[in-house]
Formats: structure tokens, sequence, C-alpha cells
């Protein structure tokens, strides 16, 4: 089992994302083999753990996966690699509710029995850093807090304080420190950071951010800290038992305006016997040849819709294939675009594929964000009717009407049984996203389903 460390952070937005990178591509510089795994439904902060790690980042839910799938994939991820960072979500504590850890940051570190460096945010305190310091290592005496790392550090003279606080009132090694530089500050917006497919990171950022964990962090120390305590698992039957021959091609929707996939969910379709083939609705003026099922994932179309209502072949493509029984599956920014038209922040309208009766707008003023548990209505290309599935939405736009209630894609078990998304007869859409292995039956279904549309195209 790899050696790996939990990198949390006090609350959301002080720095976890840039020390994680920065240590991964720091590691990386020296010559390891490094893998980074974010905790929790997050698609942003992994494509930066892939850019600097050279290879796809994890992710790693305790709350829609079964533990011991999520043991399963940990283990499977880690074959052939030196050392393991794993970057915390929100606070260390904050998970599915405020009642109890379940789906945080500490919940995974403790499942997989791994070490935890706290990042913390001293740029407005001194001493009380000790103060916050300890009362997030004495309110769980099962986790292992390791270490801290000091954020937005004002001066030597200002590191060497809240160390030395931390250190009386802890006994916990602060193993290193970012300064307060706006050259090191990643680029945010309306759900989080900007995926690096947009490119928005200067082309030396990663160089400076490795300069400066060469130098104000004991890289030393923290490879010591890294270690495994995570149980061995059998294998749970999401992966076939002996390798399965490619049956059905399906593509996915893969550019900057569609990129939210859990490389696990892709991984499983091509273990199932699906050939992922990527395509781009932006740029691309036909779907790939041969093609037995799309799948769109979550992203950002309302920032390039007029791009995607420009590209008129796709959309009617899309929509001829939809008409044609092939399996379509939709979450969430997959779900707009299939909608009739979105209307951007700016309050324009572009016309998308129309496959459902709906127009999505986009909205400042609510977020949708959290954990989900979905009915399946009816039988669809992932689930029978009847069976029950864990999910995630976090959405900043709404429909401007309800889907028909008739043709509901399930029913929501933890929110008053209210109807989400869309299921006629191949066509699957909601706003929520699954990880595939949430059910050992959803990849094989949709890969089945893939592959019966392509025998009867042959009959």
């Amino acid at each position: 089992m790899v050696r790996s460390l939990v990198i949390a952070g006090v609350c959301s937005g002080v720095g976890k994302t840039t020390v994680a990178a920065g240590l991964l591509a720091a590691l990386r510089k020296r010559g390891r083999r490094v893998q980074g795994y974010k905790v929790g439904p997050d698609y942003i902060d992994p494509t930066y753990h892939t850019l600097v790690g050279g290879r796809p980042c994890r992710n790693l839910d305790s709350w829609m996966l079964p533990l011991p799938t999520l043991l399963e994939l940990f283990q499977r991820s880690a074959a052939g690699v030196d050392i393991g960072v794993v970057e915390g979500v929100m606070g260390l504590y904050d998970g599915r509710t405020g009642q109890t850890e379940e789906g945080s940051t500490a919940d995974v570190a403790k499942a997989l029995g791994l070490p935890v460096l706290l990042v913390v945010d001293v740029g407005k305190m001194a001493r009380s850093a000790a103060a916050l310091v300890q009362g997030y290592q004495t309110f769980d005496p099962g986790l292992r807090l390791a270490g801290v790392v000091l954020n937005q550090v004002g001066s030597e003279r200002h590191r060497e304080a809240v160390a030395e606080a931390i250190r009386q009132a802890t006994g916990l090694p602060v193993l290193g420190w970012l300064p307060k530089r706006d050259d090191l500050r990643l680029p945010e917006r309306h759900l989080g950071l900007v995926p690096t497919g947009e490119t928005p990171v200067a082309p030396d950022f990663f160089d400076r951010l490795i300069a400066q964990v060469e130098a104000s962090f004991d890289l030393d120390a923290v490879e010591a800290l890294a270690t495994v305590r995570t149980p061995q698992v059998a294998p749970t039957g999401i992966f076939p038992a002996q390798p399965l021959p490619r049956r059905t091609r399906i593509g996915v929707a893969l550019d900057r305006a569609f990129g939210f996939y859990y490389q696990d969910s892709l991984d499983l379709l091509a273990a199932w016997g699906g050939d992922v083939v990527p395509f781009s609705p932006l740029d691309d003026r036909v779907l790939p040849e041969g093609i037995d099922g799309l799948y769109f994932g979550g992203g950002f179309p309302e920032l390039f819709a007029a791009d995607l209502a420009a590209n008129r072949p796709m959309r009617r493509q899309v929509r001829a294939a939809a008409a044609a029984g092939l399996p379509v599956y939709a979450e969430c920014g997959g779900l707009m675009y299939l909608c009739r038209s979105i209307t951007d922040f700016e309050g324009r309208s572009h016309p998308m594929v129309g496959l459902l009766p709906a127009r999505s707008r986009l909205q400042r003023q609510r977020l949708r964000m959290g954990y989900a548990t979905l009915r399946a209505r009816r039988d669809t290309p992932l689930l029978r009717q009847g069976q029950e599935v864990r999910a995630h939405e976090f959405h900043w736009s709404v429909l401007d009407r309800a889907l028909p209630a008739e043709t509901a894609a399930y029913a929501v078990a933890d929110q008053g049984e209210r109807p989400e998304g869309l299921a006629a007869g191949n066509l699957l859409a909601s706003y929520m996203h699954l990880h595939f292995a949430a059910r050992p039956d959803l990849a094989p279904r949709f890969v089945a389903a893939c592959a019966a549309w392509r025998a009867s195209q042959r009959s």
C-alpha cells in the first residue's frame, strides 16, 4: 500500500489546493511517483492534481461510496506509486451534516488510516492560531493530526511566533508555510477554482510554487510522516474478475464546457467493455463514428453557451441520435445542454439541443448544493425501477419549469420524494451527479444498454 498523507483545512479557502498541488509537484521533482486524491464530490481541484502529478487524480467520497469500495479504489490507484497526497474538502470535520463526520475529510483519513497535515490561514492572527489548532487536535481523538502548514504568513518573525505558539500548545510541528504572495493564488469563479483545462494559470506559476515549497517546507519530514495503515480489502465486484473485450463505443463529451467526470467512473465503463471516446460539443461538427451511447458530464456550458449554440451541426446530431434510441446520459451541465436553451448570467438566451421540455437559467442568488439519495422511478440505462443510489448536486442554474412528473427519473428520497430529472426511453438526464462506483451495477448496466442498441442496429 502506498505511503500517503492528508492535507486538510480549518475551513474552505485556506489554501488546501495550493498546498496539495505544491507538494505533489515538489515531490515529483524529487523523482517520486506521486498520486493525487481529492476528498468529496469535487471535479475542479483534481484538475490541478492531475496536471502537476502526471496521472489522473482520484476522488475519495466516504458518503457516496461504500467503505469497501472506497478502500478498493484507493488500493487500485496506488499501484506503482511512491507517495499519495490527499486533499481534503471544506474544513477537516465538515461532512454531510453538522451532527456527524460522515463524508468529511476526517472520515476519509480515519477510514484509510492516514496522518493529517492541517492548513491554517494565519494572515490575521498569531498566537490565536495555537488555540485553533488545539481545538482541531482534541476534537476527535481517533484522528491522527500529525502536523501543521501555515498559509498567508506575513514575515519570518510572524512564522516563528505562530509556530512556537502551536508547538507549545499542541506539540505539533509546523512542517511548512506559504507567504502572502498574490502570485501564488489560484484563480476562482462561481463554482470554485477555474479548471486547468481553461489554462488560467500563468506558465511559470508552478515553477514559483515548487521553488516556494522547496524553500519553506521540510520535505524530508513530510515524506517521513506519510505512512499507511489502510486495511486490505477483497474485491467488491465493482470491477469484472477478468478483463473484458471492448463491445461498445461510448462518446464522452470532454472539452472546456464539459469536464466534470470521476476518473474511476470512466475506468469502470472501460473495464466493463465500453470504449470511451472523447468528443467536443464545442469544436466537433459530428459525433464520433460508430458510437453506441453518449455521456454528457457536468461543467460550465453557461460560459460557452454562445459557442455551443453556434455549433448547430453537433446539436442536430445529438437530437438525431437520441431520436434513434441511442442511450444518452446527462448530468447537471449535460442536462443544461440538452434543454431548449441556456440563459447566461447576463440574461442572454442561447438555443441548445432541445431534448428536454425546459429552459435552463443561471442565477446568482441561490446555490443548490448537497448530497442526496435517489430512487429510480422507472427503468433507465443506469438503474432498475426502485433501486437507490447516493448522489450529489452543485449548480447555480434552475429550470424555467418543472419537468413532467410522469417522466421523472428519480424520487429524491431524503427530500420529501420530490421528482428529479427526466427518463424517457434511453434518455436519462438529471441535475444529480453520480459516481459509477456507488453501485456495482451502474457501469455494466450502461455498457449493456449501449451494446444492446448496437446489436439492435445490426438485426
